[in-house]
C-alpha cells in the first residue's frame, strides 16, 4: 500500500482541523431546536412520552441496521424496547438480532452521560452481534492480520474505498480515542455538532471491530450530543441518514484522506437539525395521536379501532397511497359492504378525510397538517 493514502497515515493523525465559522449558524440552529424539543415535550402527559421514547428508540434501532444493509422486524424491535424499558409488553419470542440492537439502544439512553470505557464498547458490541456466528472477534477489538478495508464492485476487480490501521494498530488508536472522548467532552471546548461530528469520523476511521463500525459510530455520536446538552439526544439520526444513504458514505468517503473535515462536518451538521426537526414531527404526531383517541375512541366499533392503529403505526408520513376500500377490507378481515359501511361512518364523524372517486378513493387520518 502507497505512503500516506488514508488519513491515519499522517503524521498529524488524530488532530483533525475545520472552519470553526462555517458552523456557527448550524450550532446556533441545533441549540435553538434542542430548546424547541424540550418544550414540546413538557406539553406532552406521561403515557405519550413513553410512547415517543419507543418510536424514537425504536426506529433508530430499525434505521440504523437498515443503513448496514440488515432489515429487521419493526414489531420485534418496538417489543424488545420496551421490555427492556420495563414497560408492558406482547410477550413475543425477539429473534438475537432485533434484540441485541434495542438492547444497544435502551443501553445508549439509560448510560448517555457516563465516561466512554473499552468494556461499553466491547458490551455494545456483544449486542449487536447477538446471535452470530460468523465473526472472530465478538466483544472485543479485531485481531485479524489481513487488511479492514471498506470495498465495492466484483471481487476480482474490488474498489477500495477505506483501508483502516491494521490490527495490530487498534488497541493503541482505542486507548487515545477513549482518552480523547472524555477529555474533550469534559472541557468543553468545542460546540456540540462539531464535537459529535469529529466523534462519529473518528471512530469509523479506527474502524476497531471486525463488524457493526457504523453501528457503534452512530450510537458514539448520540452520546456525544446527549452529554454537550445534558439528556438524551431523542433524535431520528439513522432514521435521517438512511434516507440519503448514499450522501452519508459519499461524506465518509470524501473525508477519510484528509484531515482537515470541514466538509465532512457541515453535512454531518445538515443531518442532525434535519433528524431535529423530524423529532419534532414525531412529538407532534403522537400529540395529535392522543387527541384523537381521547375524542373518537369511544365511537369506534372493533374494526375501525383495528384499522385506526394500523394507520398510525404507519407514522406522521402516513400510510403509502392513501388507504382504499380493499386496503380496509384486507386489515380488518371484513366484507366489502361493511368496509365501506365502516369507512362512510368514519367519514361522517370527520375521522378520515377522503380523496378522489370510484376506484382512486383514499382515505386519509383527519390530524392537524404536521
Amino acid at each position: 500500500m502507497a505512503r500516506n493514502i488514508w488519513n491515519w497515515q499522517s503524521e498529524e493523525w488524530p488532530h483533525f482541523s475545520y472552519d470553526k465559522d462555517a458552523l456557527s449558524t448550524l450550532e446556533l440552529q441545533f441549540s435553538q431546536n434542542t430548546g424547541t424539543v424540550l418544550g414540546a415535550l413538557k406539553h406532552v402527559r406521561v403515557e405519550e412520552k413513553n410512547t415517543f421514547l419507543v418510536e424514537v428508540l425504536s426506529s433508530e434501532a430499525l434505521k440504523t441496521s437498515e443503513i448496514e444493509g440488515e432489515y429487521l422486524n419493526r414489531d420485534s424491535i418496538q417489543s424488545s424496547i420496551k421490555n427492556n424499558l420495563g414497560f408492558s409488553t406482547d410477550k413475543r419470542k425477539v429473534p438475537p438480532a432485533e434484540y441485541g440492537i434495542s438492547e444497544m439502544m435502551v443501553d445508549l439512553y439509560h448510560h448517555y452521560d457516563t465516561p466512554l470505557t473499552h468494556e461499553q464498547l466491547f458490551q455494545w458490541h456483544r449486542m449487536i452481534t447477538n446471535g452470530r456466528r460468523d465473526l472472530t472477534d465478538i466483544g472485543k477489538y479485531r485481531t485479524h492480520s489481513e487488511p479492514m478495508q471498506v470495498v465495492s464492485g466484483r471481487l476480482d476487480r474490488p474498489t477500495v474505498h477505506f483501508e483502516a490501521p491494521p490490527s495490530e494498530r487498534v488497541q493503541e488508536e482505542m486507548e487515545k480515542f477513549v482518552s480523547w472522548f472524555n477529555k474533550i467532552h469534559q472541557e468543553k471546548n468545542l460546540l456540540p455538532l462539531a464535537l459529535s461530528g469529529l466523534v462519529h469520523l473518528y471512530f469509523v476511521c479506527i474502524h476497531p471491530f471486525e463488524d457493526g463500525n457504523g453501528r457503534i459510530a452512530r450510537a458514539l455520536a448520540e452520546k456525544s450530543l446527549g452529554i454537550s446538552i445534558g439528556q438524551p439526544a431523542l433524535i431520528s439520526l439513522s432514521k435521517t441518514i438512511e434516507a440519503k444513504r448514499k450522501d452519508y458514505y459519499d461524506a465518509l468517503e470524501a473525508n477519510n484522506k484528509n484531515l482537515e473535515v470541514t466538509d465532512w462536518l457541515r453535512y454531518f451538521a445538515r443531518t442532525v437539525i434535519q433528524a431535529q426537526e423530524d423529532t419534532l414531527i414525531t412529538i407532534d404526531f403522537i400529540i395529535e395521536k392522543a387527541k384523537f383517541y381521547d375524542r373518537f375512541a369511544p365511537e369506534m366499533n372493533e374494526r375501525q379501532k383495528k384499522v385506526i392503529k394500523r394507520l398510525f403505526e404507519a407514522g406522521p408520513e402516513g400510510f403509502t397511497g392513501g388507504l382504499s376500500a380493499d386496503n380496509y377490507t384486507k386489515i380488518a378481515k371484513t366484507s366489502a359492504s361493511t368496509a365501506t359501511r365502516d369507512l362512510g361512518d368514519m367519514l361522517q364523524k370527520r375521522m378520515v378525510i377522503k380523496t378522489g372517486q370510484l376506484k382512486g378513493t383514499r382515505y386519509y387520518l383527519n390530524l392537524k397538517p404536521l
